[in-house]
């Protein structure tokens, strides 16, 4: 076992090898490990892990947070659509001993909406995502296990994700509700599965952890032809309402933010993500 650990430690590279640093930069370790394959999505991607600042100190264990969109995390270098500053967060969040790894699972391209979609869709067809959650939860996570200093069990395990990141890690929680003990949903695209994400939601069990729902109030606006006509926040207080109906007490296992003036876009998440992170992780620090 130790042999193949360490074969599987080597594979794993400093994430600024080779690059430009004029052009990438990051906070603290992080690393990555390229072209990571599913058999069962046949498909590749690279998944990054940061690591907190006492990770040196060899009889620590952490907390583990894995993360959709994973080129977006870290380096504004690398991102699609610009960088959420994760490690920049959780930099600054271990001045006050909150800590954790976090796992930034990349997507692939034209697979994302389907791999983040858990419903069939009209027009963007079957969803792929219990087959998406299976390979971060079963075939990432062992990795991740094996390879880092983690907590492995369901109560240090979350998700976190934005847009359809966000619905999807909304759905984990119940769905897969054995391994995702707290989860934050950024902007979750709940438009696209807006009636059977409510009747899974409302039929599942409810499991204890902790939950962080925030929506922007600029985010879907109308354009000068008005071709956009979607009532957000009906949809967001909406599933809000159901969560507390489902037992999550509000400021104590829910946090639900409305961000005034907040838009659709990584640096808005990027702005909201400590207080996100401090809500879901602070508790842990505690135990």
């Amino acid at each position: 076992m130790e042999d193949v650990l360490g074969v599987l430690l080597a594979l794993w590279q400093n994430y600024l090898d080779g690059l430009d640093p004029a052009q990438h930069r990051v906070a603290g370790t992080v690393k990555t490990l390229r072209g990571v394959y599913s058999p069962v999505l046949e498909n590749k991607r690279d998944i990054f892990v940061y690591l907190p600042p006492s990770y040196g100190q060899m009889s620590r264990r952490y907390p583990v947070i894995y993360m959709h969109d994973g080129q977006n995390l870290f380096d504004g270098g690398a991102s699609f659509a610009g960088e959420w500053e994760a490690d920049e967060a959780m930099e600054s969040l271990s001045e006050d001993g909150i800590e954790a790894i976090l796992v930034g699972v990349g997507n692939v391209g034209d697979a994302r909406i389907r791999e983040y979609q858990p419903f069939s869709h009209p027009y963007f067809g079957a969803g792929r995502g219990d087959a998406y959650l299976r390979f971060v939860l079963e075939s990432v996570k062992s990795i991740i296990d094996a390879d880092f200093r983690t907590l492995p069990d369901r109560a240090h395990t979350g998700m976190i994700g934005s847009s359809l990141g966000g619905l999807i890690t909304l759905y984990a929680y119940f769905k897969f509700s054995a391994h995702v003990g707290f989860v934050g949903a950024l902007s979750p695209s709940l438009w696209i599965a807006r009636t059977p994400l409510r009747s899974f939601i409302e039929s599942a069990p409810a499991p204890p952890g902790r939950i962080y729902l925030d929506i922007g109030t600029a985010e879907y606006s109308l354009d000068a032809q008005r071709r956009w006509r979607y009532d957000a926040l009906k949809d967001y207080r909406g599933m809000r309402d159901l969560l507390i109906q489902k037992g999550y007490a509000l400021n104590e296992s829910l946090m639900y933010v409305e961000d005034e003036g907040g838009m659709h876009n990584e640096a808005d998440w990027a702005r909201r993500l400590p207080a996100a992170l401090r809500f879901l992780l602070e508790p842990l620090m505690k135990r």
